[in-house]
């Protein structure tokens, strides 16, 4: 039974009952403050920060010489597919093992696999017979390309962890703004890494890229192992079992009334977010040189940072879910926009505004999902979401190449379709790109704005405002909750670090 359970009764009425165990998720080794356990997240979310931006910087890396050495956005397409494919299918487990097993304990794994991964890559590059390495119908470029995504697809478990020592270090009327703090971070980690990937394969070549990824990956695993949070002493209660727990992970969304909807709810932009994966980046190589156009994308990639700045500063409002929305019909309008013209401003501005809406996407769902699933099964909430979530764009990567690559670029190229899409579109090599975004930008608008009309959107916006509700009552009242088993429980404890009661 979650400790947090939500029932629906009498019309709009919810009723929200108490249940927990009279430890707490995690037994504290020594009492710490508030600015000790900020300056612990602090370096938890810096040393994130520098492995995403290692991971980034080689992916960039890979995305740029993969085009510039093919010419083919089917090449980019697919392997930027199966990162996400790959990503959908290992979340369940991530989730999983966060959950059971110490959150910095998760992160050293990651990080110790993810240096692995590169060190292999750099073997299998370095062994390739000269010439072999780029051919798409060889073996070597394949590996090299599948050990690289390996590697940067388990790094990403360190972000699912990363959400639960949010719930652990940072009280709950704050956690708004810590996610804003991690879009601010991320966005900074984007800027510097488009710059040097693309400085990078232009003036070093993917081989001494390599070298520096392992470099820095060795560099942020050493710090890591001299971080401490002693608010975690063992792993907390957890009822997940195994390595995959997908029946554990699905009864933990289904148990809070509409986590699920919120879940589809951060699907929309996904689905669109597979077009830009498959030819964003073909797209800004049209338009500008490799060096030119990771120094722009790293120009653009500030908007990451004015974004996180200003949600950690004033929050996401007192209903995130409908910020959300708001932003998600935002970007829409932005995807549709940004190429409608074949020039370069126009596409740096727009990617500029598109980065700095994005982290309020991201910082709602984790914001509800912190407030409203205990800490013992956060993690499982966060893989599946991050699992369903990232399954949407590898199917529109997989089907939008292909057709960008065969019918839609060739039409926009050709004398008739130019002419035709002209009025529309203007003129331009890449006028079949700036299609599919016009069409996938007015599809992500009308999917948020029918989302507004649900019902569900009604209940679990009403869920979130109790919940908020009766945390700040209890806080000011200072009271002692009773639980369900007779137990109790002090209301200063935080939000969201309620055991499960359940034998490990």
């Amino acid at each position: 039974m979650l400790p947090r359970h939500w029932a629906l009764s009498g019309g709009s009425e919810f009723h929200y009952a108490q249940c927990v165990t009279e430890n707490r998720t995690s037994p504290v080794s020594e009492a710490r403050s508030e600015p000790s356990r900020r300056r612990t997240f602090v370096n938890i979310l810096v040393n994130t920060a520098v492995a995403n931006l290692t991971t980034s910087y080689l992916w960039f890396a890979l995305t740029f010489w993969i085009y510039l050495e093919t010419r083919n956005v089917i090449a980019t397409g697919v392997v930027g597919g199966i990162y996400m494919l790959l990503l959908a299918l290992s979340s369940i487990s991530f989730g999983t093992l966060v959950d059971r097993y110490r959150k910095l304990a998760v992160m050293r794994f990651a990080a110790l696999f993810t240096l692995v991964m590169f060190l292999l890559a750099g073997a299998v590059f370095l062994l390739a017979p000269e010439g072999q390495i780029a051919r798409l119908d060889g073996p070597w470029f394949w590996g090299f390309a599948a050990v690289t995504l390996i590697g940067a697809v388990v790094e990403n478990m360190r972000n699912i962890a990363l959400s639960t020592t949010v719930t652990i270090l940072v009280e709950p009327e704050r956690r708004a703004n810590a996610h804003g703090l991690v879009g601010m971070v991320q966005g900074i980690a984007f800027m510097v890494t488009s710059v040097l990937s693309g400085l990078s394969i232009g003036l070093l070549g993917m081989g001494a890229t390599v070298v520096i990824a392992v470099v820095l990956t060795a560099l942020a695993f050493g710090h890591l192992l001299t971080v401490r949070m002693p608010e975690e002493a063992e792993p907390a209660p957890s009822d997940a079992h195994g390595g995959f727990d997908l029946a554990g992970s699905w009864r933990a969304v289904m148990a809070v009334a509409g986590l699920f909807a919120l879940i589809i709810f951060s699907t929309f932009n996904n689905f669109i977010g597979g077009a830009y994966i498959a030819l964003m980046d073909p797209y800004g190589l049209e338009l500008f040189s490799v060096e030119m156009w990771g120094g722009l994308f790293a120009l653009a990639s500030t908007g990451f940072i004015v974004g996180g700045a200003v949600i950690g500063k004033v929050g996401l409002g007192s209903n995130p879910l409908r910020t959300m929305l708001l932003v998600v019909m935002v970007l829409g309008l932005l995807g549709a926009l940004f190429t409608i013209r074949e020039w370069g401003w126009l596409y740096i501005a727009g990617t500029w505004l598109y980065m700095a809406l994005f982290p309020a996407v991201e910082a709602a769902e984790q914001t509800v999902i912190q407030r409203v699933v205990p800490l013992a099964r956060q993690g499982r909430v966060f893989g599946f979401a991050m699992a369903f979530e990232s399954s949407a764009a590898p199917v529109t990567a997989f089907v939008v190449a292909p057709l960008a690559e065969f019918w839609i670029i060739p039409y926009a190229r050709s004398d008739a379709g130019a002419a035709a899409l002209e009025p529309l579109l203007g003129e331009g090599t890449a006028r079949g790109i700036a299609l599919i975004f016009l069409c996938a930008g007015a599809l992500m608008i009308l999917a948020a704005a029918l989302a507004f009309l649900t019902p569900v959107y009604r209940r679990v916006s009403a869920e979130y405002a109790h919940a908020a509700a009766e945390d700040g009552a209890a806080g000011e009242r200072g009271e002692v909750l009773e639980t369900a088993d007779g137990a109790s429980l002090s209301s200063e404890t935080r939000a969201g670090d309620e055991p499960l009661e359940s034998p490990r």
